[in-house]
């Protein structure tokens, strides 16, 4: 490739790459205070219990729930911490390998995360709404992201 198509194809990936990061930081933002307001539970924490929710037997090794959330591993335990105290989750040691510890979601953290998920949906739609509205070059991504779904 010529090194001026190249430069041309690059600045064209980094203008997608801030719109992209534009949506990512104004729909983080709205879903972040809306899950915090309603339902008491910080953006991690309502990922954590979907994930937990969607996972065979509700439960997931630590490094498989740091790796679906993006944390190291200090970070998903502190996480885990606060669910376990607020009863949404509790530990259980993997019977194969009594190293490994499981994070299983609770009747309490299955009830929260299904109250909050409508709120979640809810202020997606409305922020990818808002966000593209005022952006086309976000609603074209947008709508590709959903042709291509």
């Amino acid at each position: 490739m010529p090194s001026q198509a190249k430069s041309v194809k690059t600045g064209a990936d980094a203008q997608l790459w801030n719109r992209m990061l534009i949506l990512h930081a104004q729909v983080e933002s709205r879903l972040a205070t809306a899950l915090q307001r309603r339902h008491g539970l910080g953006l991690s924490e309502y990922r954590a219990l979907s994930f937990l929710d969607q996972a065979p037997d509700s439960e997931l090794r630590m490094q498989e729930l740091a790796d679906k959330l993006g944390l190291n591993q200090s970070s998903v335990t502190r996480l885990v911490g606060r669910l376990n105290a607020a009863d949404f989750t509790y530990r259980d040691l993997c019977p194969d390998d009594k190293r490994g510890v499981y994070t299983v979601l609770a009747d309490a953290g299955r009830d929260r995360y299904r109250e909050a998920r409508t709120t979640y949906e809810d202020t997606l739609a409305a922020a990818f709404a808002l966000v593209g509205g005022g952006h086309p070059a976000i609603a074209a991504i947008l709508a590709a992201a959903r042709a291509a779904h």
